[in-house]
This record gives structure tokens, sequence and C-alpha cells, in this order.
């Protein structure tokens, strides 16, 4: 078979799936199989291919039709022009989290700050934040041992080590000092609406990092009360949420001695994310 032809038949089996994305997810996973980039194999499209690389194809492409994420199938994905290992145990990285990114790039750089970045996930937060502001360092924190171990393995991969520290400790800890700048993205879907999220989401992705409790804010409310105690005066608070909940959130923030100073929009002009400065000694 040739690549043209894996690339036709995995197309077909994704679409009868309703895969949206069925060629470009097609092309990927050939990719991964073949240890290629995706550019490489378009402009080969009539190589030779033997059994043994398709029957792989085919395994991987049966993972996809389940609605199983590309992501946690090639065990990457693409933030901040780097590549991140994901897998199941952490959220996968989102576009719209790249223009929180890109807006605390802008307010810091040049400056020597720490960083705490809680529910760190993967790490892709802190370790894109640190690229990019020399001399800073940050910590990573996360209830999930196993989100942690991932963190730990991408600051080696992108040569963070000496700027990061990844531990795994809930905001109920003690902190032996304060920050410069605190991020966060924390579980915001209410806990009813969890049943109504897309399948290679809610299969898939962990609970404990979507599920934000009735309301949706047990954990931004919670992040919010700790970061009054481990900020210094006239630090920062980065908070991703979700849709509808910048009211409510803004209102918290405010009456606990924040005051907002940006706010970002995502993709489709929601605000997606609030930087707050704390102003309490």
């Amino acid at each position: 078979m040739k690549i043209l032809d894996l690339i036709n038949y995995g197309t077909i089996v994704l679409k009868k799936s309703k895969i949206i994305s069925c060629r470009l997810d097609s092309e990927l996973l050939l990719s991964k199989v073949l240890d290629k980039n995706r550019e490489e194999i378009l402009i080969n499209l009539d190589q030779e291919i033997c059994q043994n690389y398709f029957s792989t194809y085919k395994e991987l492409i049966s993972r996809r039709s389940q609605n199983e994420p590309v992501a946690y199938i090639l065990q990457e994905k693409e933030f901040w022009s780097k590549n991140f290992f994901v897998s199941s145990d952490t959220l996968i990285p989102r576009p719209e989290t790249e223009l929180m990114v890109e807006k605390l790039v802008k307010i810091f750089k040049g400056n020597k700050i720490s960083i705490l970045d809680i529910g760190t996930g993967c790490g892709c937060i802190l370790i894109s934040l640190l690229s990019e502001l020399n001399n800073s360092k940050g910590v990573g924190i996360d209830i999930s041992k196993k989100a942690i171990t991932v963190a730990k393995k991408n600051a080696k991969k992108h040569r963070m080590i000496d700027n990061t520290a990844f531990f795994n400790k809930s905001l109920d800890s003690e902190f032996n000092r304060k920050f410069d700048l605190i991020v966060s993205n924390p579980p915001y879907i209410k806990s009813k609406d969890l049943k109504n999220l897309s399948d290679d989401i809610k299969k898939y992705e962990p609970m404990l990092a979507l599920d934000g409790g009735n309301d949706g804010l047990d954990l931004i409310k919670k992040v919010i009360y700790k970061a009054r105690n481990i900020l210094k005066f006239k630090g920062m608070l980065a908070l991703e949420i979700g849709n509808e909940q910048y009211k409510k959130v803004s209102k918290i923030l405010t009456t606990n001695n924040f005051r907002i100073e940006h706010l970002i929009n995502d993709y489709k002009e929601n605000v997606r994310c609030i930087i707050s400065t704390y102003l309490k000694k």
C-alpha cells in the first residue's frame, strides 16, 4: 500500500465515526506510525508502506474512531510553539490558554519574577512563561501525582529543570514564600454540565481537572482565597475561567481586595481570563 492509500483508509473510517477532522487526524496518526513529520508524508504520497506499519496504523485509527483525542494517541500536543508530552492524567493544552501566556509575557518581559502555577497539569503554562521570562523561576503544584510526573518530564524536555520545581500538593498546603505572579487554569465546569461535554473530553480527559463543583466556582474561589496569603503586595493573579463566569468571578476578586487589570477574550469573544492585582498589604 502507498501512503495515499493509508490516508484515504483512515479518512473513510474516521468519517464514518463522525470525526470532523478525519483527514487531518489520519495524516497526523500516519506521521506518528512512520516517524516522519506530516509535511514529509504529504510530498511522498506514492511511497510504498510495508504491512507492519499498516497494522499499527489501523490500531491508532480505531482508537481515534472511538473519540480518543489525537493528543493522547500521539502523547504530545503543541503549545507555545513547543511539543509537550501529555497523557490521560493531564488536560490537553488549549490554544485559548496561549492568549493568557502571551499577555503575561508582555506584562513581565524583562522582569525577574517568581511564579506559582496552581493545577499545573502537564506544566505547559509555567514552562512557556519561563521560556520567555529569563532569570525568573516558578513552582507548579497539582493534586495529581501522575500529572506532576508528566510536568517534570516536560521540564526536562524543555531544559527548564533549573527554573522550575513541581510538587504533588494541594492548595491547603503551607507555603513558606510569596510570589509575584500566580497563574491557574482550575476546573470551572459545573458538575451537572459534565455530562454535556463532547465524548473526546468526558470519556478521556481527567474529571479531576474539569469538575468545578455545583456552580463551577469551587476551585476558582479556593485559588482566590489562597492567593491573598501567598501573593506579594501588588502581585498578580491570572485566572482562566469558563463562559459566563466573568461577572461572578470579578465580584469575588474585588471583594477580596483584587483590582482587575486585564480581561482576555477567547476566539469566540468570551472572557476567558482575568488578570488582577492584589492590593492589600
